[in-house]
């Protein structure tokens, strides 16, 4: 059971719930917005997986400077730092929120990428080490391959579907 209030310090400010706060200040075009985020569309494109919207400039561009490396290709595109997810400078995040929603989206990707692609090997790597610096807690998606990770994906846990 999760500890929203220590998550969502508002919530002790309004003295509710969870459940009651999100019916008072929720709105249905930002649910619709993060629906982008946890539930977001996929491709696959030259044997890599790829958020839909990857520029091909974008994928041909790191097939040359990865020498054709497919899962080094997949690693960079796919790579999602936790904290540039929101500018906003009205809401610092903890570690202990960074690493719940970077959890969030692992386990919310996994299910999509295996409901998309069955039968694919797919990694949604989410490092939950001890990052010195907030920005470097990031997410990434890669085919599982008899070749290693990238670089910027060799961590641990992952799924994989």
């Amino acid at each position: 059971m999760n500890n929203f209030e220590h998550l969502i310090p508002e919530l002790g400010q309004w003295h509710t719930d969870i459940d009651s706060w999100i019916e008072v200040v929720g709105r249905f075009d930002h649910a619709i917005a993060y629906g982008h985020i946890f539930w977001p569309e996929f491709k696959i494109h030259q044997e890599c997986v790829l958020f839909a919207d990857c520029r091909t400039e974008s994928i041909d561009q790191w097939m040359k400077e990865t020498g054709g490396d497919l899962t080094a290709v997949e690693g960079v595109l796919n790579h999602r730092h936790i904290l540039d997810l929101f500018q906003s400078n009205e809401f610092k995040p903890t570690r202990e929120v960074v690493l719940h929603l970077g959890r969030l989206l692992r386990d919310m990707w996994s299910s999509k990428l295996a409901r998309d692609f069955p039968g694919r090997k797919i990694v949604v790597s989410f490092d939950e080490d001890f990052c010195e610096e907030m920005v470097d807690y990031q997410i990434t998606i890669f085919h599982k391959r008899d070749l290693d990770a990238p670089d910027c994906a060799k961590t641990k846990p992952s799924h994989e579907n």
